[in-house]
């Protein structure tokens, strides 16, 4: 009878050890997503990246499994904050953050890093600096050839592509950049969000941001102002010319589509109907902002705005 027994607790042990996964099926390490947001500049709730940043990164956190999202403030003097990282999001006025550390970013690039380029970040000097961000994004602002009025944009369809994944199409007002400059021929990007703008954004007497001819030669004409670019290496890119107001991530589909290229970038799979996040509230928005609210701001406006985000 111990001889039986003793078998049959041999014959389980060997079941259960067989049911064990190999220690190379082991679950992967997370993917490292690392924000780089510039300083204070604008009014209160504009270019508010080091905000926008956290808000996005706990997002990730609660919403994607495999996500590791970290936010720096400027370029990192400790090169642990990048080291294993996946892909960057930068957030900057003047495209700052690229334009001085072009180097550091050349060799992250070169490792096939992700990269995310937001709003102001996208103006960079044609160039050097220009030539970069075409090769690791697809595209960039030109200054006499883009412009970056406000209007409201009709975004009425959307590319078969993961990042637009579960994202609807919306209306929304922002200061969306257009007329960018993107790789010859558009080899490897996939416009995101294209609408029309007023002809009266073109309008602008000539200057890096006001206006051009080339702009002015093109009424009534569909522009890109969100898309994807994948490297011929097979690193992934993205640009994104709103995020003026801070107030536009209470939007549930804009902002969808930036988690959602922001998990693509990272080389994670895009989930079938998008990365769902609750919509932040007013209090929520409010957090993090670089300056103290005015006295005289007034909420109800904004409140306002973010119940008819999404009641469309």
């Amino acid at each position: 009878m111990n001889g039986r027994f003793r078998l049959l607790c041999g014959l389980l042990s060997l079941g259960v050890a067989g049911a064990l996964p190999p220690a190379s099926a082991a679950q992967a390490p997370p993917k490292k997503l690392v924000f780089l947001t510039g300083g204070p500049s604008h009014e209160y709730g504009s270019h508010e990246y080091y905000a926008g940043a956290l808000l996005l990164a706990r997002l990730l956190k609660e919403n994607v499994p495999g996500v590791d999202a970290v936010v720096h403030r400027g370029w990192p003097t400790d090169a642990s904050v990048l080291e294993g990282a996946s892909a960057l999001v930068i957030g900057c006025d003047g495209g700052s953050l690229v334009t001085q550390n072009l180097a550091q970013l050349d060799g992250l690039m070169k490792r096939r890093v992700g990269l995310a380029c937001l709003h102001y970040t996208l103006d960079v000097p044609k160039g050097k600096p220009g030539a970069a961000l075409l090769d690791w994004i697809g595209g960039c602002y030109e200054q006499h050839w883009s412009v970056n009025p406000v209007w409201e944009a009709d975004l009425r369809s959307l590319p078969e592509h993961p990042v637009a994944r579960g994202v609807k199409p919306f209306r929304i007002r922002d200061e969306w950049y257009y007329h960018m400059r993107f790789r010859e021929g558009m080899q490897g990007v996939t416009p995101l969000l294209t609408a029309v703008p007023p002809d009266d954004t073109r309008k602008g007497a000539d200057g890096a941001h006001s206006g051009n001819p080339h702009v002015r030669a093109r009424p009534g004409m569909a522009e890109h102002v969100a898309w994807a670019y994948e490297r011929p290496d097979g690193g992934r890119g993205f640009g994104f010319t709103g995020m003026h107001w801070h107030w536009n991530w209470a939007h549930d589909d804009y902002r969808k589509l930036v988690l959602n290229a922001l998990v693509w970038i990272a080389g994670l799979e895009v989930p079938a109907d998008g990365v769902s996040s609750n919509t932040p509230t007013l209090a929520d928005l409010e957090k993090n902002l670089d300056k103290p609210r005015p006295d005289d701001w007034k909420p109800d406006p904004v409140e306002n705005m973010i119940r008819e985000f999404n009641a469309r």
